[in-house]
């Protein structure tokens, strides 16, 4: 039985790992379930942990993977959860996709690196091919893979040296992680927000700033839907 907040937190990360496929920051969880300090949400994913709802990935930033879900949240296991691959092989825990989706892996081509830091110079040629599995792309649309360089997203569990899969699209709503092209030369991975008349392109790593920019400077190329690490 779980206690009101403990059900509401679990519902606000399962509910942004099949938005985004990234867990939420520590700093969201507080503003989400409104309490005052991180001890709490602490209290809170190790109560979730111990009735096995949820599960903490080794090596890996605040990352959090919902193993089920209460009646009361529709069902016993949770909908997609980013692939992570360990050693260039499939993790093998039993997987959340469609039998056909679990066994069906597509090549994506990666467009070289993203900067998870400051940004890059874009980059649009193709280096080589990644193995995706099926489920990280059963929204449809096109899709492609970068490499991360930097650590300004470590706090939404994306590291340097990751690869991140991207649905192919021109828009954005507030809080989405996007590939944003910098004034039609520069390429960054951030959070996604407007901001009036400009837009601000956020980290997720108190070291960086937040980045506003005139809406005419920023074309998103893409956004997150999952990712993908070699150890």
């Amino acid at each position: 039985m779980l206690t009101r907040k403990q059900l509401d937190l679990l519902s606000f990360i399962n509910a942004r790992l099949q938005k985004d496929g990234v867990p939420p920051s520590f700093d969201e969880m507080k503003e989400a379930l409104d309490l005052r300090s991180k001890s709490g949400i602490h209290r809170l994913i190790t109560a979730l942990e111990e009735r096995g709802f949820i599960r903490r990935l080794a090596h890996r930033a605040r990352a959090i993977e919902v193993v089920k879900l209460p009646e009361t949240l529709g069902g016993e296991v949770a909908g997609f959860q980013p692939q992570v691959i360990s050693g260039g092989k499939p993790d093998e825990r039993p997987s959340t996709a469609t039998p056909v989706e679990a066994i069906h892996a597509l090549e994506l081509p990666v467009m070289g690196r993203i900067a998870a830091g400051v940004p890059i110079e874009a980059i649009s040629q193709v280096s080589h091919n990644v193995a995706v599995p099926g489920q990280m792309l059963r929204g449809g649309g096109d899709h492609y893979a970068l490499e991360v360089k930097g650590d300004s997203m470590i706090d939404a569990g994306i590291n340097d040296g990751d690869v991140v899969v991207i649905r192919e699209t021109k828009t954005a709503i507030n809080g989405d992680i996007v590939v944003a092209l910098v004034e039609d030369q520069e390429a960054t991975l951030k959070r996604f927000f407007h901001r009036g008349e400009a837009i601000a392109l956020e980290a997720a790593n108190p070291a960086y700033e937040t980045r506003i920019l005139p809406q005419e400077k920023v074309k998103v190329q893409g956004r997150l839907v999952g990712l993908i690490r070699t150890y």
